[in-house]
């Protein structure tokens, strides 16, 4: 078996995955690194738990597609052959010969499931099956036909109250607005959803980075800056902006400090 996995970046940074949790985005890798040479493993939940990932985690990455996983507990990764090019005289097949052939290969060599497969393969603990999401949603886009607002999976630091605030929209929207509904819950501020502030998330997110750096990076400047002559700054044009790697790396300062070194290098 091959000893080296890739991942494509058209998988992991398409808005689909990093809207997910940073542990189930984790358990994709694992997973990744753990599967035989055609993306097969059979032991998908015993790994989640060895690596500290929870059941939601497993549940989330087949409810949106990035794995198949079949009754028995044989788990594919679903663009298994997107990331990984292995030479076939290197290639060992899989040994769930049963499980490949229910399933079969689109024109990018995802799998998907045949028709065999949708009297075999239920859904799992009630969560949308595979076959029901095979067509209705592509990744780097938002979903189609797919109900984001019972589906979603919100991070747990923010509030009932922030919630409901992000579920009066788009409930397509849900992943660019979490970091404006955090920077509120955060300042007491009432900021709103507005093209502007919305399309600097957006840009972020296609640069690489995830939910998860946007919450680090309001934590650290609410902390650096309230309470001080920097306070207006913390604000959506001015944290989500082509500073936002170095507000993200920087070292976060007790608030009384201050930083009026930062303040000289701001984008406005």
């Amino acid at each position: 078996m091959a000893q080296r996995r890739m991942f494509s970046k058209e998988i992991t940074t398409s808005d689909l995955f990093v809207e997910m949790p940073s542990s189930s985005r984790l358990l994709y890798y694992d997973l990744g690194m753990e599967a035989d040479d055609e993306g097969f493993i059979g032991n998908a939940r015993m790994l989640s738990r060895a690596y500290g990932a929870s059941s939601d985690d497993l549940k989330l990455l087949a409810t949106k597609g990035f794995i198949i996983m079949f009754p028995n507990g044989v788990t594919v990764v679903k663009d298994w052959n997107l990331n990984n090019k292995i030479r076939k005289d290197r290639q060992k097949p899989t040994i769930y010969t049963e499980e490949k052939s229910l399933l079969t290969l689109d024109s990018k060599g995802s799998y998907l499931i045949n028709n065999q497969m949708s009297a075999v393969c239920q859904p799992i603990d009630n969560q949308m099956s595979a076959q029901d999401r095979i067509g209705k949603e592509s990744l780097g886009k938002e979903s189609i036909g797919y109900n984001v607002e019972e589906n979603f999976i919100f991070p747990d630091y923010l509030s009932e109250k922030t919630i409901e605030s992000i579920k009066k929209g788009n409930p397509k929207n849900f992943n660019f607005r979490i970091p404006i509904a955090y920077l509120n819950q955060v300042t007491g501020k009432n900021f709103q959803f507005v093209e502007k502030s919305m399309n600097l998330i957006k840009a972020r997110l296609k640069d690489g980075f995830v939910l998860d750096d946007f919450k680090k990076v309001i934590d650290i400047k609410f902390n650096e800056w309230s309470n001080t002559d920097m306070a207006k700054y913390i604000r959506p044009e001015t944290l989500f902006g082509n500073k936002f790697d170095g507000y993200l790396n920087q070292m976060a300062l007790p608030s009384k400090q201050g930083s009026q070194e930062y303040c000289d290098d701001l984008p406005f």
